[in-house]
């Protein structure tokens, strides 16, 4: 019996706040992936203000969540515009919502989204709240894209094991071995967070752009030193973190701008570099997603320091702002057919979890 094909819209608004992507997936929930088409919005100043507000809060925001809703729904209405698409072509939206609170230990993970409200506003049925069935049922719930990171290398026939970095506010890999079912995922430490607060705190600048900055500075080994033994490095994978979960800046508020930056850059690379020594065995190259990916010397440094061939992952002629959107159209699609969503070496959870919730 053929597979469905199933024709679905992925949003991802990640902790960096930047603003929303959208991507239009051709897919069938396993093997089968085909981009048709991405777009991005920036969210703007005020709404992300308000969200910035509520990060590290247990309790939803109705007022924020419905404004994150509406504008997401406006988003889907543009993108069907820039693609010259109808809603009735569209299956389903995979509605990933705003996290603004990450406490797995606790069993509780808040993304920021109203699935009714969305498939109220498109006219699309919307698959929504991906991350709490895993929680509750003993998870990490992140990382949560590996699955879709390994249907990219089958389609892409990459060499393996190989490492999909993404570098958004937290950064995270999926290792992927040789043999099938071989996957190990989970959150190496800081991304771009910390040296976005910091360019936003001493500059009022969303970030430093290509790493122009971080180029003229040096690195500080002692805080390198002080910062590298935090306990979450030692902690054996599968494991997640909240965006805010490093107190450093507060140790480079006073030295120069370049310098600190320089170091907080470092402090993303080395956390990466330790991440691998996870690994079963050494990724013969790292393809890299997310906005890091666009901070020249970030990844020279990362090249660096790994010592293999580093990329951005257009180089598999996928689109790096995009990823994240096409795995949350993806996993929407194998929430619709209940096939799982997270596995024990991806989120720690003790069995293959399914989720999300569909509106209609």
């Amino acid at each position: 019996m053929e597979k469905e094909i199933f024709s679905i819209i992925g949003l991802m608004s990640g902790t960096s706040i930047d603003g929303v992507d959208a991507a239009w997936l051709e897919t069938d929930g396993v093997s089968h992936v085909k981009p048709k088409g991405a777009f991005f919005v920036e969210y703007p100043d005020e709404l992300r203000a308000q969200i910035r507000a509520v990060f590290g809060k247990r309790e939803r925001n109705a007022d924020i969540e419905r404004d994150i809703t509406l504008f997401q729904s406006d988003v889907v209405k543009l993108a069907l515009k820039q693609w010259n698409a109808k809603p009735q072509e569209i299956d389903y939206i995979g509605f990933h919502g705003q996290t603004t609170f990450h406490d797995p230990a606790n069993k509780l993970t808040v993304q920021l989204g109203d699935g009714a409200l969305m498939s109220a506003q498109t006219g699309i049925k919307t698959i929504y709240d991906f991350r709490t069935a895993d929680v509750m049922a003993g998870g990490q719930g992140a990382p949560f894209l590996p699955l879709y990171h390994q249907a990219v290398v089958r389609e892409n026939k990459i060499t393996k094991p190989v490492a999909l970095l993404n570098i958004g506010g937290v950064a995270n890999v999926t290792w992927v071995g040789a043999e099938q079912d071989n996957l190990l995922a989970f959150d190496t430490g800081p991304g771009n967070a910390l040296m976005d607060d910091f360019m936003q705190i001493k500059f009022n600048e969303k970030h430093d752009e290509n790493g122009t900055r971080a180029r003229k500075g040096e690195a500080d080994e002692a805080l390198l030193n002080k910062w590298l033994v935090h306990p979450y490095f030692n902690a054996r994978p599968p494991k997640s973190l909240d965006r805010d979960a490093w107190d450093v800046l507060k140790d480079v508020m006073n030295i120069r701008a370049e310098d600190a930056l320089a170091t907080l850059a470092r402090y993303t690379v080395d956390s990466i570099v330790m991440a691998s020594e996870w690994f079963p065995e050494e990724a013969s190259a790292w393809y890299v997603t997310g906005g890091g990916r666009h901070n020249g010397y970030l990844m020279r440094k990362l090249e660096e320091a790994l010592g293999v061939d580093v990329h951005a992952v257009e180089k598999l002629g996928f689109d790096g702002d995009a990823l994240e959107a096409q795995g949350f159209a993806y996993l929407a699609a194998r929430s619709v057919l209940k096939l799982p969503l997270s596995f024990p070496t991806t989120t720690g959870c003790p069995t293959p979890v399914t989720g999300g919730k569909l509106a209609a």
